[in-house]
């Protein structure tokens, strides 16, 4: 089974392929019965050719000219229904259409004006719209001053008759454009979705795992410096090595899953664990009421609490690092202020690396920002999120 070009999804069977090419001959022998269906038109023609009412000359110039009418007629729409035609063959193939009809119809009577049926019909549904209005009419009105030529009656009746379906086509053709650009669109819907999960895939592993693996290495070394004197020190960093990479291990497969949700409070608390192990004096708030913020607001500081306490352990070179949980009033509402704030050199100073990048996305998703840069002794990092309260008040606005 075929899959969409487009989606790359394989469509079911029974669902309608409008604007797709065939995929078998099921497909196939209904597109064709479709198309073939309006070649009840021709058993005029035929009918005339057979009957003998022309010389033998004009039989087979006529038997001619209508097999090469069906044959153009039949690449032109059909072809249209899958791939189309560049607009320089399609105008070709019409005109083609717009020669053979008129001059077929002139010299061998009025039986034949059924092939500007085909015409208007051709037109419609490959031109695009503002061309298919003008061509449309003018083929209708050049059927009728053909007509007079053999029969003004008919003439007349078939005026509406090409006019109508012509413009029925062009609302086939709409269709037929309208759904292949609402799978383009689909596709293009699919990859975004796609490209973003694959971002916040970069950002939770960054994260989870810069935080946890710089913990591992400052514990690994305090346990090497502790083993010739300390061993029983030392089998304690060990053990607290093993609980941090368990933990990690989880934390990772529940960022794949999608399911994790870091609690500002569990990160307050791995906070104190991780400067305690690098050395770094921290300065801690006390508890908090976190009740009113929302979830995605929580994470959102949970996540910019570990990327800079992850900073301040890796890059800063700090021996003093404070943080602090404030509820402030804003002119956008209430919000939820975290700062860290430490006494290092500020990093490599080579601007925000891909954490800060992607924690000032995290926060930007919940409605929050982010302030990071160095101060007069040292460096500071502000996150803010709305609390529910600002939710809202801007639901009520």
């Amino acid at each position: 089974m075929t899959e969409d070009p487009l989606t790359g999804r394989t469509p079911p069977r029974h669902e309608v392929r409008i604007g797709w090419p065939p995929r078998n001959r099921r497909e196939l022998t209904v597109k064709v019965l479709w198309i073939g269906v309006w070649l009840v038109f021709l058993s005029s023609p035929v009918h005339d050719l057979v009957s003998g009412h022309h010389t033998t000359g004009a039989t087979v110039a006529g038997a001619l000219g209508l097999a090469a009418f069906v044959g153009v007629y039949l690449s032109l729409v059909f072809r249209n229904i899958g791939r189309p035609f560049s607009g320089p063959v399609v105008v070709v193939l019409l005109a083609v259409l717009g020669i053979l009809a008129p001059v077929l119809a002139y010299t061998l009577g009025s039986a034949w004006l059924g092939l500007f049926v085909y015409l208007s019909v051709a037109s419609g549904a490959t031109l695009p719209l503002r061309a298919a209005y003008w061509a449309i009419p003018a083929t209708g009105a050049v059927m009728y001053l053909v007509g007079l030529h053999s029969s003004e009656k008919e003439a007349r009746g078939l005026v509406l008759l090409v006019v109508l379906i012509g413009f029925a086509m062009t609302g086939v053709g709409q269709l037929v454009r309208t759904t292949i650009e609402l799978r383009k669109a689909r596709a293009t819907v699919a990859q975004l979705a796609a490209n973003e999960e694959r971002l916040r895939l970069a950002r939770d592993l960054h994260d989870l795992l810069g935080h946890s693996l710089s913990l591992i290495t400052l514990k690994s070394e305090l346990a090497g410096r502790m083993l010739p004197d300390h061993p029983d020190k030392a089998a304690q960093q060990v053990a607290d090595i093993e609980q941090v990479s368990r933990q990690a291990l989880v934390d990772v497969r529940e960022a794949v899953t999608g399911y994790r949700r870091p609690r500002l409070a569990a990160e307050l608390a791995g906070t104190q664990v991780a400067l305690t192990a690098a050395g770094v004096v921290a300065e801690l708030p006390g508890e908090q009421d976190l009740a009113g913020v929302p979830e995605e607001a929580e994470s959102a500081l949970a996540w910019a609490l570990r990327e800079a306490v992850t900073n301040v352990v890796r890059h800063s070179g700090a021996d003093r690092c404070a943080v602090e949980l404030l509820h402030r009033q804003t002119l956008d509402g209430p919000v939820l202020e975290l700062t860290v704030q430490d006494n290092g050199s500020g990093g490599n100073g080579k601007g925000p690396g891909n954490g800060l990048t992607g924690l000032t996305e995290r926060l930007e998703k919940a409605g929050g920002t982010l302030e990071a840069g160095r101060v007069k002794h040292g460096f500071r990092l502000v996150a803010r999120v709305p609390t529910a309260a600002s939710a809202d008040v801007g639901s009520g606005a």
